[in-house]
């Protein structure tokens, strides 16, 4: 079990705190998770101070009804003395094949602009072609050493850093992007890890928080726009993108419910001709 708050531990295999510990996460007492769950508050009581186990699908009812992701519903089931219901294999092992296929068409209908896999902690798992080329028109991909990790290609001075415009702003909609798009809602350890190791950059505000406010931290044309846009300095003029996120709709594998596929588009018509002609220009020198 990894708990939002890493100050904050669950004893192993201890199905009542886990269960307790899901509550309050959700803000959920245990009358409502009773009246939603379909379970009598009396049991759920009697689960949280272990004088009683549910049985499997009373567990897994609970799980839905707490949004808990699969990844840990097999922690609760492991906890109550039940094998793991969902897989937990790579996320290109053979029976992901069907997803692993979709991705690709997905990552080549996308060209010319960049797209990526990413699992849970943002390790890029699989790109389009003009991912590479994209950030290899301003540093050399080929120098970093693996696992490639998106947040600290952007974090990192000796990555896409020293290109970013208005730092302070995209730092902060990042580390919010990481709480609000994490899994369930949910900032694992390794997650909270993840950010530990973002703020120990240099120049990064250590208390950096998911609350920080972007909006309007930007120029007049970008306070104008739908979204926030990350803006990217070539040749003394900045290239504005925006991302779209999509999901796996209906997981039933850990690897599918962590898969993420972001995908970049110009934010504006003069960054859309630029990035075209930059990426014809990289094209021509393969």
């Amino acid at each position: 079990m990894n708990p939002a708050n890493p100050e904050r531990k669950t004893p192993p295999n201890d199905l009542g705190a886990l269960l307790r510990h899901w509550r309050d996460m959700r803000g959920i007492s245990q009358l409502d998770l009773s009246f939603n769950a379909g379970v009598s508050q009396r049991h759920i009581s009697f689960i949280e101070s272990g004088r009683s186990v549910p049985s499997r699908q009373m567990l897994m009812d609970i799980a839905q009804t707490l949004d808990i992701p699969l990844r840990e519903r097999n922690t609760l089931l492991l906890a109550a003395g039940y094998a793991p219901t969902y897989a937990d294999s790579a996320w290109n092992a053979q029976e992901m094949q069907s997803v692993t296929h979709a991705l690709g068409r997905m990552l080549r209908q996308h060209e010319p602009f960049p797209a990526l896999v990413m699992d849970r902690y943002w390790n890029v798992l699989l790109t389009n072609d003009s991912a590479p080329r994209f950030f290899n028109c301003f540093i050399d991909m080929a120098a970093r050493k693996g696992p490639r990790n998106m947040l600290h290609l952007i974090f990192d001075p000796d990555g896409m850093r020293p290109f970013v415009a208005d730092w302070q702003a995209v730092a902060n909609s990042l580390i919010q992007r990481v709480y609000r798009e994490s899994v369930g809602r949910v900032v694992d350890d390794q997650t909270q890890e993840l950010l530990e190791s973002l703020r120990a950059y240099p120049d990064v505000q250590a208390d950096l928080k998911p609350s920080q406010r972007t909006a309007g931290s930007g120029s007049a044309t970008t306070a104008a726009m739908p979204v926030i846009p990350i803006g990217f300095v070539k040749d003394g003029k900045v290239l504005n993108y925006f991302s779209m996120v999509a999901t796996v709709g209906t997981p039933q594998t850990v690897a599918a419910q962590e898969l993420r596929i972001e995908c970049m588009f110009p934010a504006d018509d003069e960054t859309e001709a630029r990035h075209l002609e930059m990426i014809s220009a990289v094209q021509q020198q393969q």
